[in-house]
């Protein structure tokens, strides 16, 4: 994971709105940048700097709508806070449902965004020690051998050695020395991490 310091990214084609938002974070000492229209965002845009996005609706070429679509279309979980001074149910429901955290009307409070900011940044910290951790589980998954796959998968399914014995072929005590080498590899201290683990997974592969 970065070590980077989070910076919240402003995209609004009103060059005073973004110079003061740029003063607002920075009189609480966050690091921001601000970007006149959604193309020159994602020309600039590193996905493994983490923060926050700022994001305006109604933009010169591509909408913030269309922005934020497409950075869920590139798998980019970047927080988004919607600011817009032309809300509607219809706008509210479709910005929510493409995965912004909120969706604020302008004029808002100062103090309002800086509480949503410091929420989004956390939980761009949280997600990217996630994806860290299940990087981390994928690594050593690929350690195991297939056999070795075969009876872990059984395990999480909730059989026992014998019937893993019977459906393997296997003795039981052959699935005993797959199963300890299992939780070996794959650094589980109990059944129930290795099925947290396995669950988290395959989580992350539905969502990918």
């Amino acid at each position: 994971m970065t070590n980077r310091e989070p910076t919240v990214f402003i995209v609004d084609d009103d060059e005073a709105l973004r110079r003061s938002l740029e003063w607002l974070l920075g009189s609480v000492s966050l690091q921001a940048e601000s970007y006149a229209s959604a193309n020159e965002f994602l020309e600039a845009y590193d996905p493994d700097r983490p923060g926050c996005l700022v994001l305006d609706v109604r933009l010169v070429g591509m909408s913030g709508l269309e922005l934020q679509e497409t950075l869920t279309a590139r798998g980019i979980p970047l927080p988004v806070i919607i600011v817009t001074g032309h809300a509607d149910v219809a706008m509210a429901i479709r910005v929510l449902h493409a995965g912004a955290i909120d969706l604020i009307e302008k004029p808002y409070s100062d103090q309002a965004l800086l509480d949503r900011v410091h929420q989004a940044i956390s939980l761009d910290a949280e997600r990217r020690r996630e994806r860290l951790r299940h990087a981390g589980v994928r690594a050593r998954l690929e350690r195991l051998t297939p056999r070795e796959r075969e009876v872990m998968d059984l395990v999480v399914a909730g059989k026992a050695n014998k019937q893993i014995a019977a459906a393997l072929h296997l003795s039981p005590k052959t699935v005993e020395v797959h199963r300890a080498s299992v939780m070996k590899k794959l650094e589980a201290d109990s059944i129930a991490a290795l099925v947290r683990m396995a669950v988290a997974i395959e989580t992350d592969g539905r969502s990918s």
